[in-house]
């Protein structure tokens, strides 16, 4: 064969090769999400995958609603808890630019006390911390870091009122409150309006034109309800408010974008885009929930387990990795990434029951990661 010849073949056998291996990692989702949907009767998966910071896969699987529509790859699903990521993507690009310090109080930023302003629906009520000068110690980092010593929500306090249960910044205890609390001083301290900046700074900036902080009545043909751990169906929530803690809607072919450009660090400097996923402090629990639960031993402690902003990090055999999770009755979602090579798997359910399967469909993709999944989901059993 002449080198002419041979030349053409290798060009043409090189075209094929990304196609052959699309086509086995789709195969391979594709069995793992009939699998798992089997086992757990889960009626609703999306799954993408992310390589080398590009979006390879990206599929739905099963029904949006009882009635048996088609969940598909725009239909929309409700983000739950990724939107913290999304947040806490969105607040380092003001860090980058200065517009907020991530170690500077956020009395700093606040025209008056925090205790002193009345209560408003959208956020906490920052009144119940009259008397309690340690709100002075937060900041932004001790915010995004689930540092704050707050319950997750104030109102899920016995007596319905916000406190700080240990001094802030010194262990992580999940807190959605933390999240509103910086909502509220970019808002109110800043005069900024996050809903305007999540949609420039992420939605936007990634081609995310199916996600919003906020409900849209052109969700509604393409919407997502949801099934709980009974099997029952429960309609999807039209979220009227922004919360930094969880009001994104979005789809998986949509958040597979931001997945994307968040381990290439769009729109970030290089040290901004570290500080995302840096260990900011060991985690000290067994698990993620209940929270303000107990520290355990050293020895009993997860290692390698730390708080990134807006996500957990953790130290596994392919180096530094971390995952964001997203959970309520009806809902189940995560995103766990590998830095070397900017890997991810990406997993929105319309079924909470799916979430029983997750990290085996993280497994098939990615290998061995070192998540900490008994951490992020307790003693719930876990698909082999």
């Amino acid at each position: 064969m002449r080198f002419r010849e041979v030349f053409a073949v290798s060009l043409l056998l090189a075209a094929f090769q990304p196609a052959c291996a699309d086509e086995r990692l789709a195969a391979r989702v594709d069995r793992e999400a009939n699998r798992v949907m089997k086992a757990t009767g889960a009626k609703g998966l999306a799954i993408a995958v992310i390589e080398d910071g590009q979006v390879a896969f990206a599929q739905s699987y099963g029904q949006r609603n009882e009635a048996g529509a088609a969940l598909k790859r725009d239909t929309i699903m409700y983000g739950a808890s990724l939107t913290k990521a999304a947040f806490a993507y969105m607040v380092v690009q003001l860090v980058d630019e200065r517009v907020i310090d991530l170690d500077t109080s956020i009395a700093k930023y606040l025209p008056k006390p925090l205790p002193d302003y009345p209560t408003e629906d959208k956020y906490a009520s920052w009144s119940d911390l009259k008397g309690d000068e340690r709100w002075r110690n937060l900041t932004p980092r001790i915010l995004l870091s689930h540092s704050s010593g707050f319950h997750n929500f104030g109102f899920l306090e016995s007596d319905q009122k916000l406190r700080i249960h240990f001094e802030p910044g010194t262990r992580y205890s999940y807190s959605g409150d933390g999240f509103i609390l910086l909502q509220f001083v970019l808002e109110r301290g800043l005069g900024l309006d996050v809903g305007h900046e999540m949609q420039r700074r992420v939605f936007d900036r990634f081609g995310m034109a199916n996600t919003s902080m906020i409900w849209r009545t052109g969700f509604a043909p393409n919407l997502a309800d949801g099934w709980d751990l009974n099997g029952r169906v429960e309609p999807h929530d039209e979220r009227s408010t922004v919360r930094a803690a969880g009001s994104m809607d979005t789809t998986i072919a949509d958040i597979a974008r931001f997945a994307a450009g968040y381990v290439r660090g769009d729109g970030l400097s290089s040290q901004a885009r570290a500080e995302l996923t840096r260990a900011q402090m060991a985690i000290t629990t067994a698990s993620q929930f209940p929270v303000l639960q107990d520290e355990v031993a050293p020895d009993l402690r997860h290692k390698g387990l730390a708080a990134g902003l807006g996500v957990i990090v953790f130290d596994g055999p392919q180096g530094r990795g971390f995952q964001k999770g997203g959970h309520n009755d009806t809902t189940g979602n995560t995103l766990v990434c590998i830095e070397n090579g900017k890997r991810c798997v990406l997993i929105l359910s319309n079924d909470v029951r799916a979430e029983a399967g997750f990290p085996a469909i993280v497994k098939v993709v990615l290998g061995e990661t070192g998540m900490k999944w008994t951490w992020e989901y307790g003693a719930t059993p876990m698909l082999p």
